[in-house]
């Protein structure tokens, strides 16, 4: 299943800002600490010069994804002109059949672990959740099997809220 490319206001700034520290504040002190433990002497067993080649390698995977994810993502900055259906950026809350209530938001792929109770858009929760409405029944398939929900509110909290 292929990702959307959808975030909200708040998600791209929160990877842009990793990308701006990776580049510009990690990368250069990891840079320095190879450089400071090349010096030392033999690479083989410099177990600091070992660690941080290794670290810095991490980093720039994290930079090369990040650099084409953000030229990739498609901001959504505005509520729908339905208020009333969910799409992407809604907050949910919906009711079981013993009363239990719990509250999601439809968030991007890039940013559904930010916390607790997001979740991506690109989910099977999420693709059942589209387009229903209040009082609308939703048959969800959980870990612990199919479970029945109503939907008992729909919210759209500002897009740069996090």
């Amino acid at each position: 299943m292929q990702r959307s490319n959808l975030i909200t206001a708040a998600g791209a700034v929160r990877l842009r800002n990793e990308l701006a520290y990776l580049w510009k504040t990690l990368r250069p002190e990891v840079t320095r600490a190879i450089n400071a433990a090349a010096a030392e002497g033999d690479r083989s067993e410099n177990a600091e010069y070992i660690y941080r080649k290794k670290q810095l390698r991490e980093i720039d995977r994290r930079v090369r994804y990040l650099q084409k994810r953000t030229a990739e993502i498609r901001v959504i900055e505005h509520t729908p002109h339905e208020k009333d259906k969910i799409f992407f950026g809604a907050q949910v809350t919906l009711e079981d059949e013993q009363g239990n209530k719990v509250t999601y938001r439809l968030v991007g792929s890039d940013e559904f672990d930010h916390k607790p109770h997001y979740i991506s858009i690109d989910s099977p929760m999420a693709r059942a959740l589209l387009k229903k409405q209040i009082d609308d029944e939703v048959q969800l398939k959980l870990p612990d099997g199919q479970k029945l929900f109503w939907i008992i509110s729909i919210d759209y909290p500002s897009p740069h809220e996090d």
